[in-house]
């Protein structure tokens, strides 16, 4: 599991004993450990030309793309990753939430779809990869999020995307990922505010008022 600063000893370690780290490598993963992502990025990327199949070294660079907001370049970073590492759960975890981002903010219907449904259908892999993940949770808020969008974006009136069962299937399964959150942390009331949310626009959807 890779976590950024929590396991930045660990990643540093790694870099430092691998034959065929290189030096810009390993000043991209020193700054990536000291949270200068922008610093990272540029020495990941020119240690990325050197060896282009480090998984490591292209998680820190997912990693870096995303908490500096350059989604689309997380999203290929950690698909790299996930080229070399099927297994990664954690790559599958962040490329869905730049999927997310990019799917919320885009103004492009096909493209917005595109993204919401990329976004699930990573984090239901990761959920298959390691069910007993000790954030699991976040795993299922983000979904759960992502169900969401994608279900407002369903029943939105006078587009070829409309699609009222689709919008009900995903309020149910955000509703439903939102009540796992629910059920590890009873005080979330930001989650009872999504359930809330959801079950009020699925009652309006259906027809109950």
């Amino acid at each position: 599991m890779r976590l950024s600063i929590l396991l930045s000893f660990m990643v540093l370690s790694a870099v430092e004993q691998a034959d065929a780290q290189n030096a810009y490598t390993k000043l991209g993963a020193q700054a990536y450990i000291d949270g200068n992502f922008k610093t990272a990025i540029a020495q990941l990327e020119k240690g990325r030309l050197i060896d282009s199949t480090d998984a490591n070294a292209l998680w820190m660079l997912g990693y870096s793309y995303f908490h500096n907001e350059n989604f689309a370049k997380s999203i290929n970073a950690f698909t790299k990753v996930i080229a070399i590492d099927p297994g990664d759960a954690h790559a599958y975890y962040y490329r869905a939430k730049a999927e997310c981002r990019l799917g919320i903010d885009s103004k492009i219907p096909a493209e917005k779809e595109r993204y919401l449904l990329g976004c699930i259908i990573d984090l239901t892999k990761a959920i298959s990869i390691n069910p007993s993940e000790a954030r699991m949770t976040s795993f299922y808020q983000n979904r759960g999020v992502a169900y969401k969008e994608y279900a407002f974006f369903r029943i939105q009136p006078n587009t070829k995307f409309y699609d009222k069962t689709r919008c009900v299937n995903g309020l149910k399964a955000a509703i439903a990922d939102f009540q796992k959150v629910l059920d590890a942390d009873r005080s979330r009331e930001d989650i009872t505010s999504l359930i809330d949310v959801c079950k009020e626009k699925l009652a309006t959807v259906v027809g109950h008022h």
